[in-house]
């Protein structure tokens, strides 16, 4: 366990020292690259504050109309009927959305039903078995100039379903109800 410790304490200062060396060795000029790069990096986050605004603003909307809680009220009875506590449906409706707020009902639901509990464990493994795909596309893909992004989402919404099913299955077989 000792080695792995130190193999993680230095694996990035040896891998900023490689590349140091290698660029010089190939007579790259590592500071003027790493200042241009630097410069595009502002650039870039500069470009994505109008998507991540657009992002949280849809968020917030979403969750203060109420349209969130109707949903769930909606479904409440299917997934009581599959076995599928109602109080994760928000979170798995609002994980491709947005991270933050995700991660936020998440740490509600833990407090609220405790770490061990069957939402507890099952909010968590939802958390870490999805991603924030609708946020990927909008900051990720607008900043970089790309509009169709039609067959990226659809994948990316299948492999959220895919990871909620996933962490449900999972969950109820380790853990039950």
């Amino acid at each position: 366990m000792q080695i792995v410790s130190m193999i993680s304490l230095w694996f990035i200062p040896v891998l900023i020292g490689f590349i140091l060396i290698y660029g010089t060795f190939k007579r790259i000029p590592t500071y003027e690259s790493f200042v241009e790069g630097g410069k595009e990096g502002i650039k870039i986050a500069v470009s994505i504050i109008p998507f991540l605004v657009g992002m949280l603003v849809a968020i917030s909307v979403f969750r203060a109309s109420g349209a969130l809680e109707y949903l769930n009220e909606l479904i409440r009875p299917a997934l009581e009927a599959i076995g599928v506590p109602p109080e994760i449906f928000p979170l798995s409706i609002i994980r491709p959305i947005s991270g933050s707020a995700a991660l936020g009902m998440t740490s509600d639901l833990i407090a609220t039903y405790g770490p061990d509990s069957f939402i507890g464990r099952l909010a968590s493994v939802l958390q870490g078995s999805t991603d924030t795909t609708f946020y990927v596309l909008t900051v990720y893909f607008g900043a970089v100039g790309i509009r169709k992004m039609g067959d990226a989402l659809k994948v990316g919404l299948l492999a959220d379903l895919v990871g909620i099913i996933a962490a449900i299955v999972v969950v109820t077989l380790i853990f039950g109800i």
